[in-house]
């Protein structure tokens, strides 16, 4: 927590502005250009990136599609991987969150915004519903962030299982994947202090749907966790 309170402390001057701009755009997303409310979201983000002495290296922002609907999978490390992946991806992208972030402050408002989705994992129809609309949106161009292994790992750099079921967006979309490897986010916001602390983020060349649209959710799960763990193992 000390590190969420320098981040704060840093921006101070900035918070009041920033937040009623955002709480505005959050009360009617359809009234602004999406990318301008994602660039606000993106400077707030940035400002509390460097508040809280937190340096972030992303790589690979060439194997961001700029056109078309995608589907970015991440491995999942802890609170502050969303942050980081917000902060780096220029490309605007919505996120499926559990339940239990969607009501946070903050989040809310990030989540309006961008049109991101709760998912409640222990109700299957409405995981199901979520699944469809974020599938219907992203036929519509727009972009999603999903983590497949549901929750995050508590384990450092190591990975989860990854939910097959996460990859029907992909699938059903007939979209590209866009793997990402999060490095060291844990140290962010789920350890204590606020120490400088380094963050890699590599997004990975996409996988167009004529890779994997022949495989099953199972194998296509396999796929991009084993080039998420490759990402990983070779840079750590």
């Amino acid at each position: 927590m000390n590190r969420i309170v320098t981040m704060v402390l840093k921006n101070l001057p900035i918070v009041p502005g920033a937040w009623i701009k955002l709480c505005r755009y959050a009360r009617n997303p359809e009234k602004y250009p999406e990318e301008e409310t994602y660039r606000h979201i993106q400077y707030i983000l940035r400002r509390a990136v460097r508040g809280g002495n937190v340096e972030l290296k992303a790589a690979g922002l060439e194997n961001i599609p700029t056109q078309g609907g995608f589907m970015l999978y991440a491995n999942h490390q802890g609170m502050f991987d969303v942050l980081a992946i917000a902060a780096t991806c220029d490309i605007p992208l919505g996120a499926v969150l559990k339940k239990e972030l969607y009501d946070v402050p903050f989040v809310h408002q990030v989540a309006l915004c961008t049109r991101s989705f709760p998912m409640d994992r222990e109700d299957v129809r409405q995981s199901l519903t979520v699944i469809q609309n974020v599938t219907k949106e992203v036929k519509a161009g727009r972009n999603y962030l999903i983590f497949p292994e549901g929750t995050r790992s508590r384990l450092g750099n190591q990975m989860l299982p990854f939910h097959s079921g996460s990859f029907r967006c992909a699938v059903k979309s007939k979209c590209p994947i866009v793997p990402a490897a999060l490095i060291d986010c844990f140290k962010v916001l789920d350890q204590k202090g606020s120490k400088p602390v380094t963050v890699q983020i590599h997004y990975l060349k996409p996988i167009p749907f004529e890779e994997y649209g022949h495989l099953k959710t199972t194998e296509v799960a396999a796929l991009v966790k084993d080039r998420i763990a490759a990402a990983i193992a070779a840079n750590t």
